[in-house]
């Protein structure tokens, strides 16, 4: 579970955590977006940012054991007027027992951070001898707690409990407590870029760099535009469906581009469709770098403007993400149960109008980044009565996990699941269908 720096910060980056870790609670928004829309963090320099979403994503991915600690190091819980003084030492634990950064300067910045702050200022002392001694005990401090229990929501654990059983819903959150390596997907020749990438070549052609790695602007490719950042089960929807070169393919919620960029790469003629033009320009912007082709659509795909039939198309639908927390930790922290029902409405709607653009014999892939039923099983067993167009596939992809495979052949992963010898994948559900000629 140790997360190493690859240096230590200056008191700017330890201040502005504690200021972005309120921000993603209070305003709901991710570490990235909290990082990018602060000016001064997002002008900070590349290993800069890189080791402040760091103490952010450590912090969030064992809060539930942070907050443990302090239970057990604090006489009293801090006053609700005691202003940043409980998130100062969030932090600062996360750095010590999970970074294991050095101590003296953990402690130090911590302090001025806590006198630095109107309402904190009083516990600038507590904050100091609490810290002094989460330091000494250490590791122990972590022994005999339950890190998958307490490290997620109840709301949460409810649901994979019911979902998936007891045993399979503490190896979910488990899995949650490691930190993700990099999974890269390659232009061309995934030998070539595991020779100078290192890191481990996974059966899906992919190469996963372990924890640690330089940030990802400075790896070698990324600025020829060899290669782009996707996690491996994202891979799967496109994989789905089949040949696609000199096809025409229509990805639909298409931004960031991960998977447009995968389909160009794969030989097909991409239309790419998202209702959000600024995401669309990070999509254009990967395009540029990586030399590859597509036809970009800022619309509603539920409006008429779009039309048409393709020979493949995806619905990445969006969704809850709650199979993304393995690199996201903070997500738990921002959602709530009731939109899972919003998004599964949503959900129906985009497969409706799908259905529409997928020319007789041609293929339609739907995924969510989701562990929720509602946002993959159920919306399967939906469609499949709603239009008998369609026929379920079974997937004939040889590397993914036995265990992903469900009823009729739709996918099921989870982050516990292996690729070949490599640990933990984010969680997916995909289901490829035909449409009859």
């Amino acid at each position: 579970m140790t997360e190493d720096a690859s240096r230590p910060q200056g008191p700017d980056v330890r201040t502005l955590a504690v200021i972005l870790f309120r921000a993603c609670r209070d305003r709901r928004i991710s570490v990235e977006e909290a990082i990018e829309g602060d000016r001064q963090a997002a002008g900070l320099p590349v290993r800069d940012r890189a080791l402040l979403a760091s103490i952010l994503l450590t912090a969030f991915r064992h809060l539930g054991e942070i907050e443990a600690v302090l239970r057990l190091l604090l006489d009293k819980p801090l006053p609700r007027k005691s202003g940043a003084a409980q998130d100062i030492l969030i932090l600062g634990v996360a750095q010590l027992l999970f970074l294991r950064m050095p101590a003296h300067a953990v402690i130090d910045l911590s302090v001025r951070a806590a006198k630095a702050d109107r309402n904190a200022l009083h516990f600038a002392g507590l904050v100091n001898a609490v810290l002094r001694k989460a330091s000494g005990l250490g590791a122990s401090l972590l022994d005999g707690l339950d890190a998958a229990r307490l490290n997620t929501p109840d709301w949460l654990w409810k649901r994979w409990t019911k979902a998936y059983g007891a045993d399979a819903a503490q190896r979910i959150g488990l899995s949650h407590a490691e930190r993700p390596g990099l999974d890269i997907s390659v232009r061309e020749d995934p030998a070539h870029w595991h020779e100078r990438l290192g890191g481990t070549l996974l059966p899906n052609g992919q190469l996963r760099l372990p924890p640690g790695h330089p940030p990802v602007p400075e790896l070698a490719g990324f600025h020829e535009g060899g290669w782009w950042v996707q996690d491996a089960a994202a891979t799967i929807p496109v994989h789905l469906l089949g040949d696609l070169s000199g096809r025409r393919a229509l990805d639909l919620c298409a931004a960031p581009g991960g998977k447009t960029l995968q389909m160009a790469a794969l030989g097909a003629r991409v239309t790419a469709v998202d209702v959000s033009d600024t995401r669309l320009g990070l999509l254009r912007a990967n395009l540029l770098r990586t030399g590859l082709a597509a036809d970009i659509v800022a619309t509603d795909m539920l409006s008429d403007a779009l039309s048409g039939e393709w020979d493949a198309v995806l619905l990445d639908a969006p969704c809850s993400a709650t199979g993304t927390i393995r690199r996201h930790p903070e997500l738990p922290y921002l959602r709530q149960e009731s939109l899972i029902a919003e998004l599964a409405g949503l959900q129906r709607s985009m497969w409706r109008k799908a259905a529409t653009l997928v020319a007789p014999g041609g293929r339609l892939v739907y995924s969510t980044c989701s562990l929720e039923p509602e946002e993959g099983e159920a919306q399967l067993r939906w469609f499949l009565g709603w239009d008998d167009r369609f026929e379920l596939l079974a997937p004939s992809l040889s590397w993914l996990p036995p265990e992903s495979i469900g009823p009729g052949g739709s996918v099921r992963t989870l982050p516990f699941m292996t690729l070949g010898e490599a640990q933990g994948i984010d969680g997916f559900f995909a289901a490829v269908l035909r449409r009859k000629a």
